[in-house]
């Protein structure tokens, strides 16, 4: 299951890094779209059973499963209408909210373990899984009762969780995988941090861009040109 996880985790890094730059709804965007969120789905996967069967990490397992919810939900919010997936995305918002309340109780088992530390990982990054499964689960709750998604916001749902998603597998790489990088690196974060700050920055401009384009197209003189 290992080789899986390895194979499915660089595949995912270099077609997500395409995607993400990629110019959105191209061809190219559409094909490596595709690939990253298979090979992201095997990797969450199959991280998560490892860290529950093979090494035991109870971090690792909330981890992975929230990155599983984070590539679904952003891949329905273009592939089905809420009408369609109502069943699957109620699934996914009470899943979203089970896994941060787990990802809290964790952190503050962290805070209180004299070393600071659960399943070998700090309060923090643990706090930002719990906090990013807080919104997400809010977020589907809403669009549930609202019945629908369109336009700008239905984009930004498939961005941010996109994003978010191909940022943990970044992170976890960069900065969880010292011991594969030659020595220079190792020693140097900051520079093995660039990819993670690039994909938040891209991830930040692109999200920022089709809200200002709506915002744009929502201003008085434009909606008269539009009518």
């Amino acid at each position: 299951m290992k080789p899986i996880h390895i194979v499915a985790g660089l595949l995912a890094l270099l077609s997500g890094a395409v995607a993400l730059y990629a110019t959105k709804g191209s061809p190219l965007h559409r094909r490596s779209g595709r690939i990253f969120v298979v090979a992201m789905l095997v990797m969450a996967s199959t991280g998560a059973l490892m860290a529950t069967f093979v090494k035991p990490n109870p971090v690792n397992v909330m981890a992975g499963s929230m990155t599983f919810y984070l590539v679904s939900t952003a891949l329905l919010a273009v592939k089905r209408s809420v009408a369609q997936a109502r069943g699957m995305l109620t699934g996914f918002m009470l899943a979203a909210l089970a896994l941060s309340a787990v990802a809290f109780w964790l952190g503050f088992q962290a805070l209180g373990s004299p070393d600071g530390l659960v399943g070998g990982v700090p309060p923090q990054p643990i706090f930002l899984f719990a906090a990013v499964g807080l919104a997400g689960g809010l977020l589907d709750a809403r669009m549930l009762w609202r019945g629908s998604i369109q336009g700008a916001h239905r984009l930004a749902r498939h961005l941010w969780r996109m994003g978010f998603a191909m940022w943990i597998a970044t992170t976890s790489f960069f900065l969880g995988q010292p011991r594969v990088f030659p020595e220079f690196l190792r020693q140097h974060i900051g520079l093995r941090a660039i990819p993670v700050l690039l994909v938040a920055g891209v991830t930040l401009y692109w999200l920022v861009r089709v809200l200002v384009k709506r915002q744009r197209a929502l201003e008085p003189h434009n909606l008269q040109e539009i009518r």
